[in-house]
């Protein structure tokens, strides 16, 4: 299966894929350096769920930490990088549903108003529903979810 290296998403980082593009790195780069970040799907025990997990990665140990804040002023460029790994995941893995929250209210809530400045681009390509109360929706701008369930359309 031929994988596009193309991504419709402008002002993203170059990315290193593994050969199964379940795991994704890449540098933030900013005032406080060279940050390298990691992007894992790992397959839950639903088959074709995997959980999209987010993170630095600590060059001394090789450990990820997604409660690191890295404060490197490029948010917007990490966020669309997150998103182009979306694009790679889910092209290899076209039934794949991604499950993603933030590990924090704070995040997710930041994972939340990236959705919404960039949902119609998103629907284009992708079906996007939110948990609130305890169930699934269709995405809306403006409401607080607790996770976020993603699906590339046919």
């Amino acid at each position: 299966m031929k994988i596009s290296t193309e991504i419709m998403l402008d002002g993203h980082y170059y990315l290193n894929a593994s050969t199964d593009f379940t795991s994704f790195e890449f540098d933030s780069i900013g005032p406080r350096g060279i940050i390298r970040k990691v992007v894992l799907y790992t397959e839950l025990h639903i088959r074709s769920f995997f959980n999209l997990a987010f993170g630095d990665k600590d060059v001394h140990t090789g450990l990820i930490s997604d409660l690191t804040v890295s404060n490197n002023n490029d948010s917007e460029k990490v966020l669309a990088t997150v998103a182009a790994t979306l694009y790679l995941f889910t092209e290899y893995y076209p039934n794949a549903t991604v499950i993603a929250s933030g590990s924090t209210d704070a995040r997710t809530r930041l994972y939340r108003i990236g959705i919404s400045n960039n949902l119609v681009e998103i629907q284009k390509d992708f079906i996007i529903m939110g948990l609130c109360n305890g169930g699934w929706e269709s995405f809306c701008k403006d409401q607080a979810y607790t996770s976020f369930l993603v699906r590339r359309k046919p």
